[in-house]
């Protein structure tokens, strides 16, 4: 019985180590941004694709200095941050990727690539440059692509802006 006893009280207290230790790394947006880092630049995205959407470089660069805003606790900063993203859209193509019986497209797909430059002045072995890419596929039978065109968007900026926060901060 004392054997059983003993067996217990170590069972709860390893237990309690793991979850007090693995409450104290925990980030809810998954985000390692270390303490120092205050403020961080986000500088506009110009459009250098052949097929250039008049808004999207407005809307891509809000919606990156948007996600850093809800998923951080840095300060963004015109110039001289303690990190810089920095880039342009180097890609936006309409494709099809179904073909329907009478040659036509019954499913189009929307990409957007925008290289990225990442400066970490505080850690400089952080720093990147890479290309990200994300699409959204819709269909002519919702109506015609202009109608469709800033929801695509919004949802393309959305993956975007997510893989190259987690690229930044998370490590991902």
């Amino acid at each position: 019985m004392h054997k059983f006893i003993l067996n217990i009280k170590c069972f709860i207290i390893l237990s309690s180590i793991l979850i007090f230790q693995s409450c104290g790394t925990y980030s809810f947006s998954g985000a390692s941004i270390p303490a120092e880092m205050k403020t961080i630049s986000v500088q506009f995205f110009e459009n250098n694709s052949a097929l250039v959407v008049p808004y999207l470089s407005q809307q891509f660069t809000e919606a990156l200095k948007e996600r850093i805003r809800n998923q951080s606790r840095l300060s963004i900063v015109r110039v001289d941050g303690d990190a810089n993203l920095e880039g342009r859209i180097t890609d936006y193509t309409i494709r099809p990727v179904a073909i329907q019986g009478n040659d036509r497209a019954g499913l189009n797909r929307v990409t957007v690539t925008v290289n990225v430059k990442y400066t970490n002045s505080l850690n400089p072995e952080l720093n990147f440059e890479q290309s990200f890419q994300a699409f959204q596929e819709f269909s002519l039978n919702q109506g015609p692509i202009q109608t469709q065109e800033q929801k695509l968007l919004t949802l393309i900026n959305r993956q975007l802006t997510e893989n190259i926060f987690n690229k930044a901060f998370a490590n991902w």
